[in-house]
């Protein structure tokens, strides 16, 4: 298995803080930047299947949702919203950018002039569907390191994690303010 600076850069910030602060409990901050570096490094190795055809996460996000999602008229950008990681002002350009590169196509709505549907192209098809399969080769080749029980305990936690920081309860909370003027 290659190595990883992770462990000493964390070894590195313990002992740094233990010398600044010894009494305060870095925890949380180590835990962020693990997680920080971890979301960076899996960026980079989904990457790796849909970049070299000229797609990013975002789009790659678009066009499997439109594969995956999409009746046969397509989906409105709020649909699309809905079903992506991609937020609501990026999903217009995201869509621009796959319509110039022909592998999606957005069709008026007939019952509503000032919306419209958008759907994938036979090249879009084509190109999730050349895709796919590599893609989730790698994704199992990313988590070929945990064992199947430890993949459920990871999904449980993380989907733990993440319903709390989407919770109204959790935004509600207003964030310490430092006034150092």
């Amino acid at each position: 298995m290659p190595s990883s600076k992770t462990p000493d850069f964390l070894k590195r910030i313990r002992r740094d803080w233990a010398q600044v602060a010894p009494g305060l409990d870095i925890h949380p901050m180590l835990l962020m930047v693990t997680l920080s570096r971890l979301h960076s490094a899996l960026s980079r190795q989904i990457e790796r299947t849909h970049l070299p055809s000229g797609i990013n996460a975002a789009s790659w996000d678009l066009l499997v949702t439109l594969y995956r999602s999409a009746p046969p008229p397509g989906l409105t950008p709020k649909q699309l919203t809905e079903l992506t990681a991609i937020t609501g002002p990026s999903m217009t350009n995201r869509i621009d950018r796959l319509l110039a590169k022909g592998l999606v196509e957005r069709q008026a709505c007939p019952d509503d002039r000032r919306s419209f549907r958008v759907r994938l192209t036979a090249a879009g098809r084509t190109l999730v569907e050349a895709l796919l399969t590599p893609h989730l080769a790698n994704e199992r080749h990313i988590l070929s390191v945990l064992t199947p029980e430890e993949t459920q305990e990871l999904e449980r936690l993380a989907l733990k994690l993440l319903v709390h920081l989407e919770s109204a309860a959790f935004r509600e909370v207003a964030p310490a303010r430092t006034d150092f003027r």
